[in-house]
């Protein structure tokens, strides 16, 4: 079978990843973009009704669908670079963010980047796996689909949507502060109201910069991960879970129908090639997580000759890579994730690909959950909003939908007056709330099993393997928490302490493999104390995110 025969069997027939881009023509030009420098005084003083901070893949989506829905609006879409950006973040969007970008009329934004179409999770541990398929569509024996992708291309290939956009004014220029009102609250100076934003070059210059107001109705605040405005509304700290590091693998097409015969085949049709030159996944088409390394192993298809290899280096600090520590720590848990004895061509690629990889890409994993914005006249948007870990892959679906619940809720209030926004926001912080918080909590707790360093969190992360692998809800609700479909706080409680209880059962029982010892007296007491490590870890997490 040919790689060419593979992608048609393999075609997503709701979200394709193959043809022609409807904006293809804007996806590399600059012609709609103004430089700071370009700026005149038409931009300048235009009264815009919206400023969107951020062209990433949430304020180009924003910015595109609320251009769509008001043409009448004029929108001024603030970007430091609107080339292509090179992150290794971003790379796998899931059913439900597939689901929010048709809702945002970006449906077809996966033509053309040679993207990979995802049908769910191949999980490894300790020589066992199991394999969590996405759920059927309803009334359908169709199962959602994903797709994976170099975020670069999937971010110009929203820009491109956004340029094509009559009403949109595309800057390439920083926003260096928000012009606001302030009021003095228990004795300190607060902001209450964002009347705009200040806008200079990107880069700043010794002898000092010129720079413009731009005074527009509302400010959408949608500058991502890094965001330099998230402080002004939420002072919590931020927790620095763990580390990424990155490499790229690569490797030929799949091949041969033994390597992937479809998310039911899957199941029993696993992959093992000797050779590293043809396609070393498992599963391919499916994302994998290992968990016999120092942390999760992440692996999933950029494109059919391409994967990304994600290893989570656990705790706040990371080694150094120039005294070579990192590397010996990442090579040991490369090589104990996917051992030689099961998986030959992946063990042999991987060493190699760390072995002469000269530099070693990492980024920190962070937890930042949601506050109420109360400040008049701008909104905290994805990622400036709040932040989870990587894991689960869940951040892009949070973001849309955080657009798509804001771009319906702005057709119902007139954001013209202030007391009208503050309920628009209200209501938008609650219906969002439900599917951020399943996605962030899931992505902390999972870590923190995965992840993990005490024999409690060993005990609970075994009894979560066994738990996914018993089938029906057991294992189609989890998938559903993962892909973001399924947004029911109440049934993440339910599932997490069912697999707490097992846990408490297998180490009663004796027969864990991950907590060893004791007799029954003292087997009882520490399932116990299990239990309680596993309400610390996902009652918190879901709390700061109930909280306002």
């Amino acid at each position: 079978m040919t790689a060419d025969a593979v992608q048609v069997m393999d075609e997503n027939e709701n979200w394709p990843t193959q043809g022609a881009y409807e904006f293809a023509e804007f996806y590399n030009s600059r012609e709609q973009i103004v430089t700071f420098d370009q700026m005149d005084a038409e931009v300048m003083t235009r009264n815009y009704d919206f400023v969107v901070i951020g062209a990433g893949p949430v304020g180009a989506a924003l910015a595109f669908r609320i251009a769509k829905d008001h043409p009448d609006r004029s929108i001024l879409l603030v970007e430091k670079n609107w080339n292509e950006p090179d992150r290794f973040v971003g790379e796998l969007m899931q059913p439900a963010g597939c689901q929010a970008l048709e809702r945002l009329g970006l449906g077809s934004v996966f033509k053309g980047i040679g993207g990979v179409p995802v049908h769910g999770y191949y999980v490894a541990y300790k020589g066992k796996h199991i394999y969590i398929p996405y759920m059927k569509e309803p009334g359908s024996e169709k199962r959602f689909k994903g797709v994976s992708f170099h975020h670069g291309r999937l971010v110009m290939q929203i820009r491109a949507a956004a340029k094509s956009r009559p009403n949109i004014t595309c800057l390439e220029a920083s926003v260096t502060e928000l012009i606001a009102d302030y009021a003095l609250v228990n004795g300190e100076q607060t902001m209450t109201t964002v009347r705009g934003v200040r806008i200079g070059p990107v880069h700043s210059k010794p002898e000092g910069d010129k720079s413009y107001a731009v005074m527009p109705k509302l400010t959408l605040v949608c500058d991502g991960i890094t965001s330099q405005f998230r402080k002004i509304l939420n002072e919590k700290p931020i927790h620095l879970l763990s580390h990424f590091c990155a490499l790229l693998i690569e490797h030929e097409p799949v091949r041969s129908s033994e390597f992937f015969d479809g998310p039911e085949g899957a199941t029993t049709h696993v992959a093992t090639p000797q050779s590293p030159d043809v396609n070393p996944l498992p599963m391919p088409h499916n994302g994998h997580v290992l968990l016999d390394g120092v942390g999760p192993l992440l692996l999933y298809q950029l494109s059919e000759t391409e994967t990304r290899v994600l290893a989570d280096i656990p705790g706040s600090s990371l080694p150094s890579d120039a005294s070579g520590k990192l590397r010996t720590i990442l090579r040991s848990s490369l090589a104990n994730a996917a051992p030689k004895d099961r998986y030959p061509g992946l063990n042999a690629l991987l060493l190699d690909t760390i072995d002469k990889s000269k530099r070693i890409r990492v980024i920190g994993n962070k937890f930042i959950p949601a506050v109420n914005n109360r400040i008049n006249g701008a909104v905290w948007i994805g990622d400036a909003l709040n932040v989870r870990h990587p894991l689960t892959g869940g951040g892009m679906t949070v973001g849309h939908w955080d657009c798509v619940l804001f771009a319906d809720l702005l057709k119902e209030f007139n954001y013209d007056d202030p007391r009208d926004m503050q309920r628009l926001k209200a209501k938008w912080y609650w219906q969002r709330r439900p599917r951020a918080l399943v996605v962030n909590a899931l992505s902390v707790s999972l870590h923190a099993l995965f992840a993990a360093e005490s024999k409690e969190l060993g005990l609970l992360r075994e009894a979560c393997f066994v738990y996914l692998g018993r089938g029906g809800r057991a294992t189609m609700d989890p998938s559903g928490f993962l892909s973001g479909l399924v947004a029911k706080p109440h049934m993440l409680f339910y599932h997490f302490f069912a697999v707490a209880f097992l846990a408490v059962q297998l180490r009663i029982s004796g027969t864990s493999t991950a907590y060893k010892g004791g007799n029954l007296l003292y087997r009882i007491f520490t399932a116990f104390y299990t239990l309680w490590v596993a309400a610390c870890v996902l009652v918190p997490n879901m709390w700061a995110e109930l909280h306002p």
